[in-house]
C-alpha cells in the first residue's frame, strides 16, 4: 500500500532528481505543434538499447520503492496502491516469461503503444519509456487493445484493470482501462510516443491515431488522455522512472519533467461524431486470373473522408485513399465478395457499402494457378496456444501448437512446439518466401520446410524478424505445405508473408520478369528497377505489406526507375507494360 514518506526524503528527492538537467529544454521556446517538433529535436538522438536490454533498464526504473516498497517489480496491471498487491515479481530472470496460465506466474515486457503498428523496428521495440514491465497474462488480456474507458468490462484483472466495451466516440472495438493510480502515467507515455516518433506516427495504423504527424490523435482518445493526464498528475515514482531512463537512454519523456507542454501542445476540442455517408456503385471492373480491379463512387462527410477500407471475404484488405483499387494475390477461377467502409479523421466509420462479387478467371493454357497467402485471414484474438484452423483464398490451414495475438506485421501466428499445413495449394510451386522471428526466450534455430511430405529446404528463426526465400522447389501437380520440426517448447517463433510462385509458365496476363530487374533485394531502402526495353512505357506502383499504396510513378523512354528511403518493411512492386503487369516482393531491412 502507498507509504507516507518523510518531508526530509521528500526535499532531497524533488530538490536533486525531479528536474531535467540544466539547460535540457532550452530551445523548448514554441506553443502548439512547434513545440512539439521543438521537443522531438532535444529528445530523437538518444542511445538505442537492445530489447533484452530492457529487463537491465527496469532493475533501476520499475522497482516498487513507493507502494509496497519491497524491492518487487512495479507492474501498473498488478499493482494494488490502496492493500496489498495480488502477487508480486523479483526482478530475477527465473520469473521473466516463459509460459504462463493465470496472472501471478510470470512477467514480461509490454509496449503500452503496440509494437505491431510499427512492425517491431528500431528504436521504437526497445524504448523504455513506454515499455513497462507487466504481467504476462495481462499482458495478453490488453492484447494491442487501445487504452480507454470501459463502458461494461468483459474481463477484469486482480487489481481491477479492464477490458470490455468502448466509451470513446469513432471506436466501437475493446478498449484497455488501467486502475485510475496509473491513468496518467500512461497518457504521458502515448505523448512521448507522440512526440519521440514525429517523424514516423503518421504512417502507423492504430485506432487511437488519425495518421497525422501534428495532432497525431483522434480528437476523442485525445482528449481522454488529457483528462486522464489532468486527473493523475506526475508522481514520484515517475520522476524516478524517468530519470533512470535517461541514465540508460539518455533522453527524457518531457511531459513527466514538464506536465504543461500536453496542454501547451494539445487543447480539448469538440467531438466529431458524424460518420461518412455510405459508399455507392461499388463495382467489380475488371479480373484476371489473380487480381480483380474494383471503383466506387466518393462518400461525403461534414468534415472529409480520409480512407476507405476494402474488405475481401469479409476481412480487411487494404485501405485506399482514392476511388478505386485492384487487388492482387486472388485464387484463379474463385468467387470472391468486397465491400467497403469509408472513415474520417477520427476513424468514425460508414455503414458498409453493397456486398458485391466477382469471379477471377481461369487461368491460360499452359499455365497454374498461384496463391499467395500473406495471412490475410487467420482466427481473431486467439491467446493461448491450441490448434487453429482458417481458410484463405480458397486453401484451409492448420496451425498445431499456436496462438494469433503476439503479431508480427499485425497480423502473424506464432508456433511454439507445433506446425504449420495447408490443404491443397493447387498445381505446382517454384520457390518459397516467409518472415519468421523468435521471440520471448529460446534460442535460435530452423524449421523444416516439406512439399507433399518431402523435406525441401529449411527455415531458419532468430530473434530478428528475416525473411527467407527457398528457391528451386520445382514440385508440380498438387502440393500439399508443411512447415514442421521444432521440437522446443521455449522457441515460440512468428510466422508471416507465406508466398510462393507457380511452377509452370507465366500467364496471358503477366509480364515477363526478364523484361526489368529489382536490385538489391533485400537492400537499404534505396532500389533501383532497370527495364530492358527503354522505348517502351512502364507504371511503377509500391505497396506496403498492410496494402497502401507508397510509390507510384510511369516512366517512358526511360531505362530505370529509382526508390529511395523506403521504410523498413516488406514490399509489393507491381510493374504494369502494355496492359501486362507481374508483382514481386521487395525486402528492406
Amino acid at each position: 500500500m502507498k507509504q507516507i514518506y518523510s518531508l526530509l526524503f521528500l526535499f532531497l528527492f524533488t530538490s536533486g532528481f525531479a528536474q531535467a538537467p540544466a539547460g535540457y529544454y532550452t530551445t523548448a521556446t514554441g506553443t502548439g505543434y512547434a513545440l512539439k517538433t521543438q521537443l522531438y529535436n532535444i529528445i530523437k538522438d538518444h542511445t538505442v538499447q537492445t530489447y533484452a536490454g530492457l529487463y537491465v533498464t527496469y532493475e533501476t526504473s520499475d522497482i516498487d520503492n513507493f507502494f509496497e516498497n519491497d524491492g518487487s517489480v512495479l507492474d501498473m496491471y498488478s499493482e494494488n496502491p490502496a492493500g496489498t498487491d495480488p502477487y508480486t515479481y523479483n526482478i530475477a530472470s527465473t520469473q521473466r516469461c516463459g509460459n504462463y496460465t493465470n496472472e501471478g506466474d510470470c512477467y514480461n515486457r509490454e509496449h503500452i503503444i503496440p509494437q505491431s503498428i510499427f512492425n517491431e523496428a528500431s528504436p521504437m521495440v526497445s524504448d523504455a519509456h513506454f515499455i513497462t514491465p507487466t504481467d504476462g497474462k495481462v499482458n495478453g488480456i490488453r492484447s494491442n487493445y487501445p487504452h480507454s474507458v470501459v463502458a461494461t468490462a468483459s474481463q477484469t484483472t486482480l487489481n481491477g484493470s479492464k477490458l470490455g466495451a468502448s466509451t470513446t466516440a469513432g471506436y466501437t472495438g475493446p478498449v484497455f482501462e488501467p486502475i485510475d493510480e496509473f491513468k496518467g502515467d500512461i497518457a504521458r507515455m502515448y505523448f512521448y510516443f507522440a512526440t519521440r516518433y514525429e517523424n514516423t506516427v503518421a504512417g502507423y495504423n492504430y485506432p487511437m491515431f488519425n495518421n497525422s504527424t501534428n495532432k497525431v490523435f483522434t480528437t476523442a482518445f485525445l482528449n481522454q488522455l488529457l483528462a486522464w493526464h489532468n486527473q493523475d498528475p506526475v508522481s514520484a515514482r515517475e520522476i524516478a522512472r524517468n530519470n533512470a531512463i535517461y541514465a540508460r537512454q539518455n533522453n527524457r519523456n518531457p511531459y513527466i519533467d514538464n506536465p504543461t507542454y500536453a496542454t501547451d501542445i494539445w487543447k480539448i476540442e469538440a467531438v466529431d461524431t458524424e460518420v461518412p455517408t455510405t459508399v455507392t456503385n461499388l463495382t467489380v471492373t475488371e479480373t484476371t486470373s489473380s487480381t480483380a480491379t474494383l471503383t466506387w463512387s466518393a462518400a461525403t462527410d461534414n468534415i472529409g473522408v480520409t480512407g476507405y477500407d476494402l474488405y475481401v471475404n469479409g476481412t480487411l484488405k487494404s485501405t485506399e485513399t482514392g476511388l478505386t483499387t485492384t487487388v492482387n494475390g486472388l485464387a484463379a477461377s474463385t468467387t470472391y465478395s468486397f465491400y467497403i467502409i469509408a472513415r474520417d479523421a477520427e476513424r468514425n466509420s460508414s455503414v458498409a457499402s453493397s456486398i458485391v462479387e466477382g469471379v477471377t478467371k481461369a487461368p491460360a493454357a499452359g499455365t497454374t494457378s498461384c496463391a499467395s497467402e500473406d495471412f490475410q485471414t487467420i482466427p481473431v484474438n486467439a491467446s493461448s496456444y491450441a490448434t487453429q484452423i482458417w481458410t484463405n483464398a480458397g486453401i484451409t490451414w492448420t496451425a498445431t501448437d499456436s496462438r494469433t495475438d503476439q503479431v508480427l506485421n499485425s497480423r502473424a501466428l506464432t508456433i511454439r512446439n507445433g506446425s504449420l499445413t495447408s490443404s491443397s495449394v493447387g498445381n505446382g510451386i517454384k520457390d518459397l518466401t516467409v518472415t519468421t522471428q523468435l521471440i520471448f526466450s529460446g534460442t535460435s534455430g530452423t524449421f523444416k520446410l516439406n512439399v507433399n511430405g518431402t523435406e525441401v529446404g529449411t527455415i531458419p528463426y532468430s530473434a530478428t524478424a528475416t525473411t527467407t526465400t527457398i528457391s528451386g522447389i520445382n514440385v508440380t501437380g498438387n502440393v500439399i505445405i508443411s512447415i514442421t520440426g521444432n521440437s522446443t517448447i521455449s522457441n515460440r517463433v512468428r510466422f508471416d508473408d507465406l508466398s510462393w510462385t507457380c511452377s509452370a509458365s507465366l500467364g496471358v496476363d503477366e509480364l515477363e520478369e526478364k523484361s526489368f530487374n529489382i536490385y538489391p533485394n533485400p537492400s537499404n531502402g534505396n532500389v533501383k528497377i532497370n527495364f530492358e526495353n527503354s522505348n517502351e512505357k512502364y507504371s511503377v506502383q509500391v505497396f506496403s505489406i498492410l496494402g497502401q499504396k507508397v510509390f507510384e510513378k510511369e516512366y517512358t523512354n526511360s531505362s530505370s526507375a529509382a526508390l529511395n528511403n523506403l521504410q523498413k518493411g516488406v514490399y509489393l512492386v507491381k510493374i504494369t507494360n502494355d496492359n501486362k503487369s507481374v508483382t514481386k516482393k521487395l525486402i528492406v531491412n
